[in-house]
């Protein structure tokens, strides 16, 4: 594996960011990694440690907000249903009282692992779950940026962030899981684009970020081994020796964040790997993944597992 060094953190001291969907994977690294730079970080989610969501996990949005404290930010939590507009109605109207603007929007609410059936055509799909998963993926997006985005616009330089899993690139020749999975993740890359165009007349950029084959909680536990020993699974998944770690595409979103020329992004779908190129920084052990290209060229290739050149 080539360890290559890291670039400086960059200084997001002074500037407020929420990332929506902050309880776990993606969401909660992106906070810290933020918080690492300095910034104020609201973050939200269902999860608290008074009430779980139906994920019934044990990770909470109190946790995230120390953690960013921890990291040198300052976390702040606010339990929110992004499907409530009630409540980000509430949450916008806290953030313009406290802060009176907002920098940095990142959209990450998913929630909906536990909802998409593999390879089931749409019409053998559960109906209810797969319509769930529309809702949590879509319209929470939605929702999000119709009250939070009229901070953002306030001044020039506003960031928003829609995740998603899938470059357009890649999902646009790749079927992906199935119907209601393939519709959400790819509705989130419109998301983006059309975005891109509603805010680049106040000066502010929408891009669409995907990691890689991410080691969130969910999936560790899932392979039965633990970030520290996580390679310890690729004698039962081979091709996990692409993964990352979630908080690579951490480091990407601050990366942004930081980038005072980010406008040239304005509309694109990017990876972690792809920015991690362009702005130097490494996921933890020092390795720079490129999950998307890899799959291509490897594991669809019927080429055996090996990362080489790839990280």
């Amino acid at each position: 594996m080539e360890r290559t060094p890291d670039t400086p953190a960059p200084d997001l001291r002074g500037k407020i960011a929420l990332v929506a969907g902050a309880t776990r994977g993606a969401g909660r690294a992106i906070a810290v990694q933020l918080g690492a730079a300095g910034a104020t970080v609201y973050v939200t989610g269902r999860t608290t440690r008074e009430r779980r969501s139906e994920y019934n996990r044990s990770e909470t949005i109190e946790e995230t907000a120390e953690l960013v404290t921890e990291a040198g930010g300052t976390g702040i939590a606010v339990p929110t249903d992004h499907l409530v507009p009630e409540q980000v109605r509430a949450l916008a109207e806290r953030v313009d009282t406290e802060q009176g603007r907002l920098d940095v929007l990142v959209n990450d609410v998913w929630g909906g692992e536990r909802l998409f059936e593999f390879d089931k055509k749409v019409w053998e799909h559960d109906l209810d779950a797969g319509l769930r998963l529309m809702r949590l993926g879509v319209d929470t997006h939605a929702i999000s940026s119709h009250f939070l985005l009229p901070l953002l616009v306030r001044r020039p330089g506003g960031l928003v962030v829609e995740m998603t899993d899938g470059t357009a690139a890649y999902n646009g020749s790749h079927y992906r899981n199935s119907y209601f999975y393939d519709l959400v993740k790819n509705s989130v890359l419109r998301m983006g684009f059309v975005l891109a165009h509603e805010l680049e007349p106040y000066g502010g950029t929408a891009v669409t970020l995907t990691p890689g084959w991410m080691r969130s909680e969910m999936m560790l536990e899932t392979l039965g081994v633990t970030e520290d020993n996580w390679r310890d699974a690729l004698t039962e998944v081979p091709h996990f020796c692409i993964s990352e770690s979630p908080s690579y595409v951490g480091r990407a979103v601050a990366a942004l964040a930081g980038d005072a020329r980010v406008g040239r992004w304005n509309g694109q779908s990017v990876s972690s790997g792809q920015l991690a190129q362009e702005y130097g920084f490494t996921d933890l052990d020092g390795s720079r993944p490129d999950c998307w290209r890899y799959l291509v060229e490897v594991q669809e290739a019927g080429k055996p597992a090996d990362a080489s050149g790839y990280r």
